[in-house]
């Protein structure tokens, strides 16, 4: 491939370089399964249905068009965001640091493809976690 052809060549997405909907399907399924199973996850866990299986499916949709893939989430809830969605939740930092532990272990655990955008991603989330913290951050 000449130079110039690889100059024009698209960067991969964060979407691509983790692995795709695989790599975020296994991601999202050992995130449920550590909240499911790990006592250290017990707070979190009791605020979820006792049926996951919806949040198994929609959770690597949403992942997948953050990370540049496709924008099925998006695109099946038009105007809605995590945020949002988590406004009615009583998310104390107790609980946004189990999630984002849990999530770090998660993607920890997943061996994704691209080490940098799998940090980045655990990064991203944490904040993002803590971010929907009701109350003053406290140590998790």
């Amino acid at each position: 491939m000449s130079t110039q052809a690889h100059a024009d060549a698209p960067a991969a997405t964060p979407y691509e370089r983790i692995g795709g909907s695989t790599a975020l399907r296994r991601l999202t399924d050992r995130f449920y399964d550590l909240m499911d199973t790990d006592p250290a996850f017990a707070a979190l866990r009791a605020m979820h249905a006792a049926d996951l299986l919806p949040m198994r499916e929609s959770l690597p949709e949403f992942l997948a068009g953050w990370c540049g893939g496709p924008r099925r989430w998006a695109e099946a809830n038009p105007g809605k965001c995590m945020m949002s969605l988590h406004k009615p939740f009583p998310i104390s930092g107790k609980t946004a640091g189990q999630w984002a532990d849990c999530m770090t272990r998660a993607i920890a655990d997943s061996a994704l493809e691209d080490s940098e955008i799998a940090n980045a991603l655990a990064d991203v989330l944490t904040r993002m976690a803590l971010g929907m913290a009701r109350e003053g951050m406290e140590q998790h």
